[in-house]
């Protein structure tokens, strides 16, 4: 059995935490074989991957307790902890592991999921087209399929009417789940995500919570 923590960070409430950008902390999980949290990072999760074709257990989806003042049917993210919660009734919710903005893009605030889509077109934005010469070679969009980064499914988030370019989708990289690893989109395995997505109304509310981070512009 697997465990994961956020060193120096704790569990947030529902809200939305204020402050300035800061480097966030190393994640870890709980090894039962050798009863000892080790750090959890891209070369270890690669590993772990390729050893076991799944991801550790804290980061696989589960039902699992959870209290919460929001209605069945809310999404609360926890970036810190790297958990997406579905929340459902009678005091539950169906956790699934996440990936995370990377240092310098992670983002807390109130949304919405303003579309859906299956197999999804994949549009860089035009900070991502300028920085990245990968995803400029797609600025006039990636026709969504197995290779696409978006994944099998993807919800769109909006703020009022406004798509905030932020999604919450599969990957081709499954390995990345519970790391920080993206440019802002909360990054989920194919199945999960596609778990979700038939679970989810548009219009659903999204709570993205994660400590230090930027509040996004409007929320």
């Amino acid at each position: 059995m697997t465990r994961a923590r956020k060193l120096g960070l704790v569990m947030l409430a529902a809200g939305v935490c204020l402050g300035p950008l800061v480097a966030l902390a190393q994640t870890q999980i709980y090894d039962a074989r050798t009863k000892k949290w080790v750090n959890y990072d891209k070369k270890k999760a690669r590993q772990y991957f390729a050893r076991n074709n799944q991801l550790p257990e804290a980061f696989r989806r589960q039902v699992v307790p959870f209290r919460t003042a929001e209605k069945p049917g809310t999404i609360i993210i926890d970036g810190n902890q790297h958990f997406l919660y579905l929340v459902q009734p009678g005091g539950q919710a169906i956790r699934y592991g996440i990936g995370v903005g990377r240092e310098g893009f992670g983002w807390a605030g109130i949304v919405r999921v303003g579309r859906t889509a299956e197999w999804p077109t994949w549009t860089p934005p035009a900070e991502m087209v300028a920085r990245d010469p990968n995803a400029a070679k797609w600025a006039a969009g990636m026709p969504g399929g197995p290779d696409n980064p978006l994944g099998a499914r993807a919800l769109y988030l909006y703020e009022g009417d406004q798509d905030t370019i932020y999604r919450i989708h599969g990957t081709v990289e499954p390995w990345t789940i519970g790391l920080d690893v993206s440019s802002g989109c909360i990054r989920m395995n194919n199945d999960d995500v596609t778990d979700l997505h038939s679970r989810v109304e548009v219009g659903a509310k999204v709570i993205v919570l994660m400590q230090g981070a930027a509040l996004y512009k409007g929320v």
